[in-house]
């Protein structure tokens, strides 16, 4: 078992569900957990040498570029509207994100069996 893999889907999965939970209840707590993770995701991200490994840091970028502008925007002016409209862009590049892991876990050949 690969534990840095389990690491590194576990906060893609973390990233993608806890933007989801902020579109569910807009609270800034929640907007505050989403960059969070999904800063942890992407530095987990830098560095790895996959078949699609560009791929995922740019689609972890972009949703970092959506969350980070998205709590503040929330924060400081207060408008809920530009906030969840980013987190929705968030949420679009987290789940291209966790396709692009799929293909990729398709075309590895494991040799733990």
């Amino acid at each position: 078992m690969d534990w840095g893999r389990i690491l590194f889907i576990f906060f893609t999965l973390m990233s993608l569900t806890s933007t989801m939970g902020f579109l569910f209840d807009p609270n800034i707590v929640l907007l505050f957990l989403a960059a969070a993770i999904n800063f942890i995701s992407t530095t987990l991200r830098i560095g790895t040498k996959k078949l699609l490994s560009s791929e995922l840091l740019a689609s972890s970028i972009v949703a970092d570029f959506h969350l980070i502008p998205a709590f503040l925007w929330f924060q400081i002016l207060g408008d809920l509207d530009v906030a969840y409209a980013l987190a929705i862009g968030a949420l679009a590049a987290n789940v291209f994100s966790i396709i692009i892991i799929f293909i990729e876990s398709a075309k590895m050949r494991d040799t733990d069996y």
